[in-house]
Formats: C-alpha cells, structure tokens, sequence
C-alpha cells in the first residue's frame, strides 16, 4: 500500500487500533456509475442491524459506514445509525485536541463528514476516511469545518495516540511526534 507522504504512519509501532484498521481498506473505491463495489456493500452486512438494513448502494455517503466498519474491527461499538455522519459526535469520549486515532466529525452542507485524525498543519486536519473523493485515502479538511473530536473508548490509550504536527502535504514536521 502506497501512502505518499503519509508512509510514516508504517513505522509508528503500535497504531491505535482504528487507523491500523483503516489502513487495512485503504484505497477502496466506490463504482462509478450505476454499479456498486461489493466490498463497500458487505461492510454494511458486518455492521449489520438497521445499517444492513438501509445500506444497498455505495452512491449513499459511505465516511460513517466506513467508520462504523472499523470501529467493529477494532472492537469498538459504533454510535446508533452510524451512516450518519454528525452521530459521530455520540462515539467514545469527548477529546478536545484530537490525537492520532481520534474519530474527528466536520460539518458540510446538508450534513457532516466523519474520519479519523492522521495530523494537523496550520489549516487543516488531515483525515484519514471513507468517501473522501470516492475513496478510503487520507485527505485535508479545513479547521474552519471542525465540529468535534471523539476519542475511542481505551483501556490503554496507546502512547502513540498524541497530536502530530504535518506539513501541508502531510509530511511530518521536524518537531512532531517522533517514532522510535
């Protein structure tokens, strides 16, 4: 798998949960046109009750079905009807500065985006996320659309689970958190 400038989250040992299992669908894409990946549809049967229920195309927003998938993974309990997004913000724990792994909820028109915190630059998050230009891939989103971090349920937080700073391009800053 190939993360551009994002290959340094390889080498960050261990990864909270969330991010190694996004990682493992990393670059999924929904079918253009009329057709549907499977895959994206057997997410929603593993997710299973009102989700597998609803869920029949990925032309549907996918980022909470995308999450909803990796929190079970990881053995975390999905909020109530996680396809959409801004119920994100009913996940885990409050968290305020979000940390790697982090579920971070932004807001857009008719709705909201839900993904998992990478790093930051000046400006952005960069967001590791489902439907996110029709993939699973990391992007930027604008601090100005920032509506709540959520910090998965830990009986161990993670040591790496801590802010990273990125350039814009997602490199990591000299200064950030440095990986053993």
């Amino acid at each position: 798998m190939d993360l551009g400038n994002y290959g340094w989250l390889t080498r960050i040992d261990p990864l909270p949960r969330m991010v190694a299992e996004a990682l493992k669908i990393f670059g999924t894409q929904e079918k253009l046109g009329s057709g549907d990946n499977p895959v994206i549809l057997e997410w929603a049967q593993e997710v299973g009750g009102n989700v597998a229920q609803s869920y029949r195309a990925d032309s549907i927003p996918w980022c909470g079905l995308t999450m909803a998938v990796v929190a079970r993974r990881a053995g975390k309990t999905p909020p109530v009807n996680p396809l959409w997004a801004l119920n994100w913000r009913n996940f885990g724990q409050p968290s305020g500065q979000p940390d790697l792994g982090d579920v971070i909820v932004f807001t857009r028109n008719g709705g909201g985006h839900v993904g998992l915190y990478i790093g930051e630059d000046a400006t952005d998050y960069h967001v590791l996320g489902g439907n996110q230009g029709d993939r699973v891939c990391i992007l930027a989103y604008s601090k100005e659309r920032f509506l709540e971090a959520r910090r998965p349920l830990y009986m161990n937080a993670p040591a790496t689970a801590v802010p990273i700073l990125l350039d814009s391009k997602g490199n990591r800053a000299a200064d950030a958190f440095a990986v053993a």
